[in-house]
This record gives C-alpha cells, sequence and structure tokens, in this order.
C-alpha cells in the first residue's frame, strides 16, 4: 500500500511538472520557429494525446503491477535500506535495466510494436518526449522487479524511476549541442538525437537513460556526425493518436498472418524489426552495415 501510495505521489508530481514542460515547450516553439526540428501543430497536438493517454492507462495499471512488485519483495534476496549507498547503487542498476529494456524494445519486434510510438515523430523537440507509448509500460514492469526481488524497497525504485524520467525529457531538443567531457559518461541530447535519427549509420543506437556508459561499454554508442533525419524507417502517414497508437502492432499482426512457416512466424514477433522470410532483411543491422561498409550477419 505504501508503494501504490509513493506511485500516486509520483503521478502527482508529473502533474505538478506539467506548467514546466509547457513554459519550457513554449521557450523552445519560439527558438526554433521556421527550423526543420520546429513545431508544427498536428504532430505537437499528437504528441502530447499520446502522452495524455499514457497517464490514464498508467494510473490504473500502476496500481496493478505496484501490487504485484510489493508481494514479489517479500521473496528478497536482501534487506536493503532507504540510505544514501542504496541509492547510488540503485542509481546504477535501475539505469542499467532502462539500457537493456530499450535495446529490447528496439531489437524485438513484438516489444517495437509498442517502442514505435516514440520514434514516429519526424520533428525533434521537447514536445517529441511526452510522445509515450501505451502499450511499452504493459512489460516494462516485468523488466524492473528483479530489482525489488534483491531488496530495493519499492518506494525507492519509483523514486528513480521519476528521477530518470525528468532527466530524459530535456534529451529531446537541438538546442543544447555537446556535453564535453561530462558527455562521455552522461546521455546527452546529441547522443539522444542519435538515438531517435533514421539515417541508416544511426539505427539502433545509444540507448542510455540517464548514463552514456553502458553504449560504450556493449558497443551501441554512435557519435552525432552528419545532420539526424528523424523518424522511423517506415514512416506514419496520420497523426491521429489512435493511428500513432495501433499502426505498428497491426502490422506485426498482418505480417504473423502472412507467414507461411514456424520459423517465419515465429521471426514475426520475436524476430528484429524489419526481417523477412525471402531473405531481403531490412533490418537496423542489414541497413547499418551497407551504410558503415561492414558485413551483417542476420
Amino acid at each position: 500500500m505504501d508503494a501504490i501510495l509513493d506511485e500516486l505521489g509520483a503521478n502527482a508530481f508529473f502533474l505538478l511538472a506539467v506548467p514546466a514542460f509547457l513554459l519550457t515547450m513554449l521557450v523552445e516553439w519560439k527558438l526554433l520557429r521556421g527550423q526543420h526540428a520546429g513545431y508544427t501543430g498536428k504532430d505537437t497536438a499528437s504528441s502530447l494525446a499520446m502522452g495524455v493517454g499514457f497517464l490514464v492507462i498508467h494510473a490504473g495499471w500502476s496500481i496493478l503491477y505496484l501490487s504485484g512488485w510489493s508481494w514479489a519483495h517479500q521473496f528478497r534476496l536482501f534487506d536493503i535500506p532507504p540510505s544514501w549507498w542504496a541509492f547510488v547503487l540503485l542509481f546504477f542498476a535501475e539505469d542499467l535495466t532502462f539500457y537493456w529494456h530499450h535495446r529490447l524494445s528496439h531489437e524485438v519486434r513484438l516489444f517495437w510494436t509498442a517502442h514505435h510510438t516514440h520514434h514516429s515523430s519526424e520533428k525533434y523537440n521537447l514536445s517529441t518526449a511526452l510522445r509515450q507509448s501505451w502499450w511499452e509500460q504493459f512489460y516494462q514492469p516485468f523488466l524492473w522487479v528483479w530489482l525489488t526481488l534483491v531488496g530495493f524497497p519499492v518506494e525507492m525504485i519509483i523514486i528513480q524511476q521519476s528521477i530518470s524520467l525528468l532527466y530524459q525529457y530535456w534529451l529531446h531538443t537541438e538546442l543544447i549541442g555537446d556535453l564535453g567531457v561530462a558527455g562521455l559518461v552522461l546521455n546527452s541530447p546529441s547522443a539522444h538525437r542519435v538515438h531517435h535519427g533514421r539515417n541508416p549509420r544511426y539505427l539502433d543506437r545509444n540507448y542510455g537513460g540517464i548514463l552514456v556508459i553502458w553504449d560504450r561499454l556493449f558497443g551501441t554508442y554512435e557519435p552525432e556526425t552528419e545532420p539526424v533525419d528523424y523518424g522511423t524507417v517506415k514512416p506514419l502517414t496520420r497523426f491521429n493518436p489512435l493511428w500513432v497508437a495501433f499502426d505498428e502492432p497491426l502490422a506485426m499482426l498482418r505480417d504473423l498472418w502472412s507467414r507461411r512457416t514456424l520459423r517465419g512466424r515465429l521471426m514475426a514477433v520475436f524476430g528484429p524489426p524489419g526481417w523477412s522470410e525471402d531473405g531481403a532483411h531490412s533490418t537496423a543491422k542489414a541497413l547499418r552495415a551497407q551504410a558503415v561498409g561492414a558485413p551483417a550477419v542476420e
């Protein structure tokens, strides 16, 4: 129950942050007027609608999964107190969890159908940060549950997740460049712009949340060396929030129905996005390898 109350408090905190979001977006809009990444009415409205839908769904779903986390916590391996050193450990553990969750959301078709929403805008501004998936939140808690099984209190996990989400808001802008030496450790707008690019060499790069060290450690880091072309390889053609939310899940179901072999059906769900039975792959790995002149192994 305490964890649920803390989650309700976190949701209330985000609602209180809405005026700050709107104010910073207004400032950015004025500074970006006439530029490629600037605001357009339909795109911004679509992003805001997706954000509102996310909050509405999350308000109910969080009560269920937090009850599950609290139940799982009774089987914890250690009793970790809410101390400063525990928050330091949790900072790295939660950020590493986000990295692998984010990477799976790009490399596994089933998860990409949910995460696709966040990448569907061809603009890159602070409103893009609010273009949250309605479906991604349904599988995220299962990837974070290990933290409570280790022994971190659920309340601490909620706090760290909130910190990470707020940090990532300001990454969605073209107004801030490289962070210099700090960018060797911290995720930056420059690194995250690469992540939102559909340039072949930028595909499936820079998955970090607060830290960029995981990308450097696991070989998924790519610096910003060319202008970013924002959006998805298969662009969306409509701004309707329902289209944004359902287009990719329906595309996966169509592929699943059309596949003629068991392997094809499994790959339609659990393979990388862009995989095809005929071998004419347009996966991120294949497109990136072609762009950088390296062989791709599918």
